[in-house]
């Protein structure tokens, strides 16, 4: 199991996902790696954390929800680069999120290793303190 740095160990990531299941496996894998999470499983209220928190990465699950809702996906796009936030889309979503960065909209069904891999990725980017790297 690799090892986190300390600026790792600080940045929270938001998780929202309808699916505890889902939610419970993120948050374990994550923890056994030294991040800390929090999470919703509900878009809007993900927005309210994204605010609250300012997580160093979002995972957002397409099928929480009213995350089908155009102006809550607008809002995710918006305030993750308000906050400095990377934004991780799980789900079919390549056309309503176009300005992510390749590797950022993970298809579903995923695999929680490359899911775990890009948001290591991530966070060591966010650690280097370069905002451009983040959303």
């Amino acid at each position: 199991m690799p090892t986190m740095d300390a600026a790792r160990s600080d940045a929270p990531v938001l998780i929202v996902d309808r699916s505890d299941d889902c939610r419970e496996v993120l948050r374990t894998l994550l923890a056994a790696r030294g991040v800390s999470t929090i999470e919703t499983c509900e878009a809007r209220q993900g927005l309210t954390l994204l605010n609250q928190h300012r997580p160093a990465v979002v995972v957002l699950d397409l099928d929480a929800e009213a995350a089908d809702d155009e102006q809550v996906r607008e809002q995710y796009t918006a305030e993750s680069q308000q906050n400095n936030s990377a934004l991780v889309v799980l789900g079919r979503a390549r056309h309503t999120f176009p300005t992510l960065p390749d590797g950022r909209v993970i298809s579903k069904p995923y695999h929680f290793a490359p899911l775990i891999r890009t948001i290591e990725q991530l966070l060591d980017r966010a650690g280097a303190d370069l905002p451009e790297n983040r959303f």
